[in-house]
């Protein structure tokens, strides 16, 4: 079962304020959540009832640091269709 702590950040950049007054949120998580997951923890949580959901898997970037390799982590991207009207009281920007 998925917890709100599989939730990394809500994501807000130039598109995503774009499509925010469209009623899309995009929200980061774990790469393990699942769209089912993301509808209870939204439930549960926010009281509200996602429309729609899309995903995409973020492979994590290979970075060097001082000559030494390392990676960041992979996350899952959740565009996330709410019904006209509602939007997430502690996500409103």
């Amino acid at each position: 079962m998925a917890d709100i702590t599989d939730i990394k950040s809500i994501i807000y950049t130039e598109k995503t304020l774009g499509l925010q007054e469209e009623g899309y949120v995009v929200i980061q998580t774990s790469d393990k959540m699942t769209k089912n997951q993301l509808k209870e923890v939204l439930r549960e949580y926010f009281g509200v009832n996602p429309v729609k959901i899309n995903s995409l898997k973020v492979k994590g970037k290979k970075k060097r640091f001082r000559g030494i390799e390392g990676r960041r982590d992979n996350y899952k991207k959740f565009y996330v269709k709410l019904p006209e009207g509602t939007q997430i009281e502690s996500l409103a920007v």
